[in-house]
């Protein structure tokens, strides 16, 4: 009897912890009547907070009235004390808000699911109150914005002009109670912001500072909030005053609760392009000009005292460029020693003497990483910030010593860059699968401590910025497969543009992408930028067939044709974010394809010169017009032209000297997802790439490719997603044909070699093997995953 009554209380708590937790996320908003009243044609709620509480509360509850008027055309009133009648908000922190703190000591709000967790918050109903409770005050400001989210009201409402729905009367009902994040640090770095946010800012938004302003971080910052991110690292171009220079920035930092960081090339929240000056202060050496770095940035360290900050440690050039005066490994390693020895003194004297408390991040980037690998030491409170080769392939993930530092570990990733092989700051256009892939994997890995995406001026990557975020805020808000990663863009799209027509712009923007991944627009010139060969600045053919071109061609055509149909659907209020979000990247991707195939074709005497250069005027037109929406809005955010690139000119009539390639044509290609049979777990698809039908394959499973063939020998090309070691210094796959010997193969890369750079402008890594086939008749040819990170895009099979 006592057995079976300890059975009934354990399946009864079990039962009721389940139940609990079932019910924990059952928030709701309708526009049928129930428990708490929003607004309805006579009557609107009020939201309340307490002046005690920190700014950002205050600034959330006004952000959310300013929702509630575009839904409801009527204003909420944001006030301090709760009215005696009606219905409010009440939204409050927990020990900074009375509101909030008479409701949990009348034992009303039960906030133990939160207290003392990083950046969650409850929503629930008590009478005629909903009640919003944060357990930090960056908490209450998610809460608010999570039901701005539940209304309908896109974080890109003000970003990309993403108009809410009309609604007559919304009633919510319900609660929920929030996780802490996935990634404890998550945001953005504003870089190469010289042709779209800072002309934009200086010119058409902010003109009185002339520049990136408090103005414009004021809304980038809600777009943070509203995106549930915490972090940034400011613009730093030459075009740009340094963030401290304007008083107001290092304040509305404050007041929005953002944690100011600063990039690899900015130690101690320094902007060395802008404020360095070397005619007065010398050469920015270490070794020669020790004192004056010191008191550089002792000063910094001095002025920064009471901002949320994340200090960067260690010493690089001015911009992004090696340190001076030290050449060898155990030299750059001495000056790095004493560097981050000295900052972390000045940290201690001036912000916190219990220097574990003070965020601090080193970011093996570029050459650095090379001195981290000679052995230099990063003390264990300091979190280490891995970053990818600025083509969306992370470079480094946390080995198992690596895993065990106290500051934990982070991520430095691009959807922008600027630099070697070739740029790419116009469209965004890196695979959602890809970044995906990668970020799930460095969060298994342990880098789960900072996220930062380099977004370049914002716009135009709002979806994968978003994306981003969104694993970061919550790694299993995604189910890690291709259904997941469907249904975000299809939530995506139909949360900005309706549910309506959602599933054919998932069609769309798939192919947007699948088509980028085998070249990115900015890489269509075969141009390269920064390199000493002049052949690499003009513009020439693509290794391309006749046949590949055209396909190609169709394959632009017909999404673009998708998207001037789709929009004739799109209502006229969500026009100008159409254009944003959808038609202007689409459309802008397909007139630059067009461009210069059509001259590739017309070098070779296979296409009329007119249909490139009307492809031209075609990118000028979009682009006038995304300059000119909303009334001028976005005047001078949109430049087709970064850096002024030849692969962005209209395109030089001549005739080719060499015919157009040809390709040989394999016997059988096989997409990854093509396999017939596998061993061990299970391989995943996620969409990524040339056809979508990449998989990514685990460490010790196989995946088998039958064929038939008659000749005695065979040679395999294999296609994969050209990812970096994730442990050790080797990425290997095993290959074999039939019972026949297997070959094991890596397929890393080293530094910024020649076969990099053509994997990344490709996104494949290519090897090559050859196999005795025995008989003629049926083979099968199977690959073994040798090592983590292995995703097999095409398998081609040539006989020889």
């Amino acid at each position: 009897m006592l057995k079976m009554t300890k059975l009934s209380l354990s399946c009864c708590l079990f039962f009721l912890t389940n139940i609990c937790r079932a019910q924990i996320n059952t928030l709701s908003v309708s526009e049928r009547p129930s428990t708490f009243s929003l607004f309805t044609p006579s009557s609107i709620a009020s939201i309340c907070t307490d002046d005690a509480d920190a700014k950002v509360v205050s600034i959330a509850a006004h952000a959310f009235a300013n929702d509630i008027q575009l839904i409801s055309g009527r204003q909420m009133p944001v006030v301090s004390t709760v009215p005696a009648k009606g219905f409010s908000i009440v939204a409050g922190t927990i020990g900074h808000s009375r509101l909030i703190d008479e409701l949990i000591k009348s034992n009303k709000l039960n906030v133990s699911s939160i207290a003392r967790k990083w950046e969650s918050f409850i929503i629930q109903t008590i009478g005629n109150k909903l009640v919003i409770t944060g357990g930090d005050r960056r908490g209450t400001a998610y809460g608010i914005f999570h039901l701005s989210r539940m209304l309908g009201v896109s974080p890109w409402v003000w970003w990309a002009d993403v108009t809410p729905q009309k609604k007559k009367q919304l009633y919510v009902s319900g609660s929920y109670v929030s996780k802490e994040p996935s990634v404890k640090y998550r945001g953005i770095f504003l870089n190469d912001e010289d042709w779209g946010l800072q002309p934009w800012a200086a010119k058409t938004f902010e003109p009185e500072t002339g520049d990136i302003g408090p103005k414009t971080y004021a809304k980038i910052f809600e777009l943070l909030l509203r995106l549930r991110a915490n972090m940034i690292w400011p613009a730093m171009h030459e075009s740009t005053k340094a963030f401290f220079h304007y008083p107001g920035n290092a304040q509305m930092a404050t007041d929005y609760a953002i944690v100011i960081g600063s990039s690899h090339a900015e130690p101690m929240l320094r902007n060395n392009v802008d404020e360095w000056k070397e005619k007065t202060m010398g050469q920015f050496n270490f070794i020669t000009n020790h004192d004056t770095i010191y008191r550089y940035w002792e000063d910094r360290v001095i002025q920064s005292k009471g901002v949320n900050a994340f200090y960067t440690l260690g010493i690089r050039g001015v911009h992004d460029s090696k340190m001076l005066g030290a050449n060898t490994l155990q030299e750059q390693k001495e000056v790095l020693d004493k560097a981050v020895r000295e900052q972390r003194e000045m940290l201690m004297k001036h912000i916190n003497p219990a220097i574990e408390k003070v965020p601090q991040a080193f970011i093996p980037y570029k050459e650095v990483q090379d001195i981290y690998d000679y052995g230099f030491e990063v003390p264990e409170d300091v979190t280490l910030v891995w970053c990818d080769d600025n083509y969306g392939y992370i470079k480094h993930f946390p080995n198992e010593k690596e895993r065990k530092q106290k500051g934990g570990n982070g991520v430095y990733y691009h959807i922008s860059y600027w630099g070697r092989p070739h740029d790419y700051l116009w469209l965004a256009s890196t695979h959602p699968a890809q970044i995906y892939t990668q970020m799930r994997l460095a969060y298994e890995k342990g880098a789960k401590e900072m996220w930062i995406v380099n977004v370049g001026d914002i716009k135009p990557g709002e979806y994968l910025t978003e994306l981003f975020l969104d694993m970061a805020w919550s790694i299993d808000s995604i189910a890690n497969n291709l259904k997941g990663l469907e249904q975000h863009l299809q939530n995506w799209l139909a949360r900005e543009f309706g549910t309506g027509p959602a599933r054919e712009m998932v069609a769309v923007m798939n192919e947007y992408y699948r088509l980028a991944y085998i070249h990115k627009p900015e890489f269509m010139g075969a141009t390269r930028t920064e390199e000493s060969d002049p052949k690499y600045k003009i513009v020439t053919d693509l290794p391309w067939s006749e046949e590949e071109i055209n396909q190609r061609l169709k394959d632009y055509a017909m999404i673009d044709a998708k998207a001037v149909q789709l929009a004739k659907r799109i209502s006229s209020t969500k026009q100008d974010s159409w254009f944003q979000l959808i038609e202007y990247p689409v459309r802008g991707a397909t007139a630059i394809n067009r461009k210069l195939l059509y001259a590739q074709l017309a070098r070779h005497g296979k296409a009329e010169w007119k249909l490139s250069d009307a492809a031209y005027d075609t990118i000028v037109t979009l682009t006038n017009k995304y300059n000119s929406l909303c009334n001028g809005k976005w005047k001078y955010m949109m430049d087709f032209r970064p850096r002024k690139l030849a692969v962005f000119d209209k395109a030089i009539q001549k005739i080719a000297d060499k015919p157009l390639m040809q390709t040989a044509k394999p016997l059988f290609v096989f997409n990854g997802t093509d396999y017939k049979a596998y061993t061990g777990e299970k391989p995943l698809t996620h969409g990524l790439g040339y056809q979508r039908g990449a998989i990514s394959l685990p460490k010790g499973s196989s995946v088998s490719f039958p064929f038939t063939g008659n000749s005695d020998s065979v040679t395999i090309m294999l296609a994969l997603a050209p990812n970096h070691p994730v442990e050790g210094t080797k990425i290997r796959y095993s290959i074999q044909v039939d019972n026949g010997p297997a070959q094991t193969i890596d397929y890393a890369t080293q530094g910024r070699s020649e076969e990099w750079k053509q994997n990344v402008l490709t996104n494949q890594a290519i090897r090559t093997t050859r196999h005795a086939a025995g008989k003629p008749g049926k083979h099968v040819i199977k690959i073994t995953a040798a090592d983590d990170g292995v995703i097999i895009d095409r398998v081609k099979l040539f006989l020889k």
